[in-house]
């Protein structure tokens, strides 16, 4: 796909958040095509330290979550510095950070400094949580947000004690929701011309994220019963055992459990009538699980998704991690992006799940190394040579 062709093409984007939340928002932006410029603190961002790395400052987490990005660095406690910030300001569209506000405002960067100065920017704070609330300006990451918003304890009925899901979902989730708000400004911006102030909390984004299907009965005021959607905190919700492994299965329409309940060899909980609608059977939820796994260990997992697959039952295997590159669908679909980075040799890219006119969306710039652009975008923002020796100098 030409550059020119992507949805986000010409739209510039300071992203000067750190750790996945916001630089995950950051990367699907610079995916869409936008050019997207990390202004990071000397030393860069912490996540340049975690997991495997070819390179000091290029380890795996950060890799995951800065493609199509390109970095400068920036002191903004130096008044040089943030005098270039301000430079990159005016030729940008969009604003994006996760400093807590009142650290943001002591640097001269809140959102009224900067709107007053270009009404059109959008100017998007990634914070923990709303400013407003008795949680405002206090610090946040993944797993505090996965407490706070009910995501953990949601465990407890199943499992007997609180979890944290073995993945950032409160950082990776509102990543997408940051997206989405900056998108909306964006095209309200085409529409009035008028920029703005676009708030992003996790503890909200997660809490409505996590609401949607728990909420329950606490929709109504007084309630009509508790919260919770009883099939998903069912403690038979998981992965079935078979005689050589686990797959999952999820028959969910009438049809789909008759044709289960057929190639099980128990024709007969068909017409069981806490089976028969989706009604009953979400007041069965439990016992619908236990009777639905009692026959699975007599057929290995291959048998059995061949049998429920012919009967057009929702299943598939349940791959490892280390077991993605070599799923069938994922080759298939050139979902692992073979890629040579200029540093890193040869890697892969794990593609969006995002196609525009079935081509996909390109790398255009390679993950880069700290400060690897700074004396390009600070040029191209208007600074003279000696401003980018003495701001490039003090940096390094």
């Amino acid at each position: 796909m030409q550059e020119e062709d992507l949805p986000l093409s010409g739209i510039r984007v300071l992203d000067l958040t750190t750790v996945i939340f916001g630089p995950f928002a950051g990367q699907i932006l610079g995916d869409f095509g936008a050019d997207v410029i990390k202004v990071e603190a000397p030393g860069g961002d912490q996540t340049r330290a975690v997991g495997a790395s070819r390179e000091e400052g290029m380890g795996a987490l950060f890799l995951g979550c800065n493609r199509n990005k390109r970095s400068v660095v920036l002191d903004l406690k130096q008044k040089t510095h943030a005098e270039a910030l301000w430079k990159l300001i005016e030729g940008a569209d969009v604003l994006m950070h996760n400093v807590r506000p009142q650290k943001f405002k002591t640097l001269g960067f809140d959102a009224d400094t900067v709107l007053a100065r270009k009404p059109s920017l959008i100017y998007a704070g990634l914070h923990g949580f709303w400013e407003e609330g008795p949680y405002g300006g206090m610090p946040a990451y993944d797993d505090v947000v996965q407490g706070l918003s009910g995501f953990a304890g949601s465990f407890t009925e199943r499992d007997g004690a609180p979890m944290l899901a073995p993945s950032v979902i409160a950082d990776k989730s509102s990543g997408l929701m940051a997206v989405n708000g900056i998108l909306a400004a964006l095209l309200r911006r085409a529409r009035t011309g008028k920029g703005g102030y676009v708030e992003i909390g996790m503890l909200e984004g997660l809490t409505g994220f996590n609401l949607v299907e728990h909420l329950q009965g606490l929709n109504f005021d007084p309630p009509e019963g508790p919260a919770g959607y009883r099939r998903a905190l069912s403690p038979g919700r998981r992965p079935y055992k078979t005689k050589d492994g686990y797959i999952c299965i999820l028959a969910y329409t009438d049809k789909q459990w008759a044709a289960f309940w057929d190639v099980v060899g128990r024709a007969d909980l068909a017409q069981d009538e806490r089976f028969t609608t989706m009604g009953s059977r979400a007041r069965n939820i439990d016992a619908l699980y236990d009777e639905a796994g009692a026959s699975l260990e007599q057929r290995t997992s291959d048998e059995w998704l061949t049998l429920l697959r012919k009967g057009e039952i929702p299943c598939g295997p349940v791959n490892n991690l280390g077991d993605l590159p070599n799923d069938p669908h994922l080759q298939a679909v050139n979902f692992f992006r073979p890629y040579d980075h200029p540093s890193q040799g040869k890697m892969r890219v794990a593609e969006t799940p995002y196609k525009f006119d079935r081509e996909s969306l390109p790398v255009r710039h390679h993950h880069p190394r700290l400060n690897e652009h700074g004396a390009e975008v600070l040029r191209e923002a208007g600074c003279t040579e000696d401003q980018i020796r003495n701001i490039i100098g003090t940096e390094e």
